[in-house]
This record gives structure tokens, sequence and C-alpha cells, in this order.
């Protein structure tokens, strides 16, 4: 598709689509919450606001297209707050709602529609539903609280402990590995005791037929 096409001349602080029709404020909507904006890194979002600056002073560089300008806005509206100038959390993002509130949304349909299982299910759901839970906040937790180093890097050491420089990729490789940790250690507190009383609940019970069954006979 040619730039001219799906790029309309650039307008600030206005939708590059159609806001008179149904497909354009669709194809607005699905811009706006688009989740790829959560990894934009600092450097590019610096980039974007520049372009933006020099588009509103009239210092536009030569070669600059429209699709640029467009990329840009759509970067700066979904990571900068309009009126405070900062940048806003990422679970509080338009782009953030979908990743951040499907867990949310998945485990609060689950404890509702626990009502309707049978009791074995529902006690099955209410033991181990907050495992997910916790391990959903610690993983929100560790993006929340270095998220940074993603754009920024964190710094790598030598055998003898001095920093040589940093790296956005180790930074991502101890992100990944911060967050799986965080998704193990609950494992032991919050999965352990379900299945020890699910098997001391079975057990007991089965013992208790046993010597109902053995009383009644003996007794007959």
């Amino acid at each position: 598709m040619p730039e001219s096409t799906e790029f309309p001349p650039f307008r600030l602080g206005e939708s590059r689509f159609d806001q008179g029709s149904f497909y354009g404020r669709l194809r607005h909507f699905l811009d706006v919450i688009d989740p790829r904006t959560l990894f934009v890194s600092g450097r590019r979002l610096n980039e974007c606001m520049k372009l933006l600056d020099q588009f509103k002073n009239g210092t536009l560089p030569p070669g600059v297209t429209n699709g640029q300008l467009w990329k840009a806005q759509k970067i700066k509206q979904a990571i900068i707050h309009p009126d405070t100038g900062e940048k806003i959390p990422m679970p509080f993002r338009m782009s953030g709602f979908v990743p951040f509130g499907t867990p949310v949304v998945g485990l609060n349909v689950l404890i509702k529609r626990a009502e309707h299982f049978s009791p074995a299910t529902r006690i099955l759901v209410q033991r181990f539903i907050p495992f997910p839970a916790v391990a959903s906040a610690n993983v929100c937790n560790v993006l929340l609280m270095r998220h940074t180093e993603l754009s920024e890097g964190i710094s790598v050491l030598d055998d003898k402990g001095n920093v040589v420089g940093t790296s956005k990729l180790a930074a991502r490789h101890a992100l990944i590995e911060t967050s799986l940790t965080r998704v193990v250690l609950p494992m032991p507190v919050l999965l352990l005791p379900p299945l020890v009383m699910s098997l001391l609940e079975r057990f007991t019970y089965r013992s208790w037929s046993r010597r109902s069954l053995l009383l009644h006979t003996a007794r007959s």
C-alpha cells in the first residue's frame, strides 16, 4: 500500500483515521490500544517527541515522511500524559488495558462461576486461585519497578566485579528470569498446602468410610 494512501497528511494532535465513519473510529481505537507501544524504549520516545517538536516549530529536517510523523505521535500519545507531560505507568495506559486487564478479568470470571461448579470443583478453584493471582501480581510488580532497564540497560560486570558496560539484552534476560522466579517462589506455599489438604481429606474420608463399614458389619 502506498504511503500516501496509508498515511494521510500529518495533522498534529488529530487522529490519523476518519472519525466521521465507524470504520475510522474502530481503526483509531485499535491504534490507541496497540500493546506494541508498551515496549518502546526511552531513546525511541525521545526521538518521537523531538520530531513532533520540530514539526510544531517548523524545523523538520528534509526527508521526514507523514508515516514517521504519525508513528511518532502515536507513540507519544500512548506513553505521555497530555496534561502533566509525564510517563504513564504501563498498566494505566490504554495500550496496557488488554495485557494487564485480561488476567484480572479471567480470575474474576472464574471466581464468579465457581458458584455453579460441583462442590469438588468449587473447592479446587477456591484453593488454587490464590497462586495465579499472586504470580500475576509479582510479575506486574517486576515489570513496573524495572521496566526502565529494558530501554536503558543494566551494568555488566567482569569476573573481578568491575563494570565493563551496559546491556539491554542482559536487562531483558534479567527481567525474564526474575519474573519466572517470582512465579516459582510462591508455589510451595500456595500449591503444596491445597494438595496436602486434598490428600488428607480423601484419606480421612476413606478411613472414616471403612470404619463405619466395619462398625456396621460388627453390629450386624
